[in-house]
């Protein structure tokens, strides 16, 4: 899919993903080596869109199981249409249980979900295991034949192999330590919060109209923000938030009367508003 790390970076760059170089390295390994890849970091850095990016550079159709509390193999790997095979079974009354079980375990009574969906077929696909802390921990066992040899056993059908691998991407915010036998399935990213540099690009790539000058403004305040002990650090989506918000109140600086009104934009809990209010030095900044 990609020849290299530079042509990783840029074609992520040109559907608006601006990727670090170890960022860029570990996706043309990932492709390169046919391996799943774990993106773990906090929340709003750019982990979703990374899979949304690849998906799109590869013109690949991306497949995402949203993991949480509960989620089971039914909604991660395949069910049975259970209403479809009672119909099946009422309308062959006359016909012999033996046939009848053999007809209602086929294809045509199967439910495909996305771990299943993503290794069928011989089209494109990107694999996006999204915030996969938040599974319980016995969907990665269901996760671990998929993700070592790309293929998945249905006891009635037998085993279902890719015959074309989907690049797969797992994301985690790190609530819940996953287990070895998943790392050593997957190569590892930890996408921190970027440096001041590319997030001055990344707001100047996502609001283009923002002033240059007031958008580095911006973003020394979002690193100062993130420097204190809130509950919840402001994330670059949030950064970009705040450069369309000061876009649209037409500020033209950032003085305190203007980062009062908008704090909100990037910050999510009180007691975070209440934090900055008191300790954030736009002088110092």
């Amino acid at each position: 899919m990609f020849t290299s790390v530079d042509d990783v970076t840029a074609r992520l760059a040109e559907t608006g993903y601006l990727a670090s170089p170890a960022v860029a390295t570990t996706v043309f390994l990932a492709d390169r080596l046919g391996k799943p890849l774990l993106v773990e970091g906090p929340a709003g850095v750019g982990k979703t869109e990374l899979a949304k990016a690849v998906a799109a550079i590869s013109d690949a159709r991306l497949i995402r199981l949203q993991c949480y509390e509960g989620i089971d193999e039914s909604r991660a790997l395949y069910e049975w249409n259970h209403a479809k095979q009672l119909l099946r079974i009422t309308a062959g009354r006359d016909e012999m249980w033996d046939q009848t079980r053999t007809d209602i375990f086929s294809e045509e009574f199967l439910l495909t979900r996305p771990l299943l969906t993503a290794i069928r077929g011989n089209d494109a696909k990107v694999l996006l295991i999204d915030e996969m802390d938040k599974a319980d921990v016995e969907v990665e066992g269901l996760l671990l034949e998929v993700l070592s040899d790309f293929q998945v056993t249905v006891p009635e059908l037998g085993t279902i192999s890719a015959t074309r691998r989907p690049f797969v991407v797992l994301t985690s915010n790190a609530s819940r330590e996953l287990s070895e036998a998943l790392r050593r399935r997957c190569l590892f990213l930890h996408i921190g919060f970027p440096e001041e540099e590319l997030e001055r690009r990344i707001v100047a790539l996502k609001v283009p109209d923002l002033d240059e000058a007031l958008a580095k403004s911006l973003v020394r305040v979002v690193g100062a923000l993130r420097a204190m002990d809130l509950r919840k650090a402001p994330s670059v989506a949030e950064s970009v938030d705040w450069a369309r918000t000061l876009l649209a109140l037409g500020a033209e600086r950032l003085d305190e009367e203007v980062v009062r009104q908008s704090l909100g934009v990037i910050l999510k809990h009180q007691e975070d508003v209440q934090t900055a209010s008191a300790k954030l030095d736009l002088d110092a900044v």
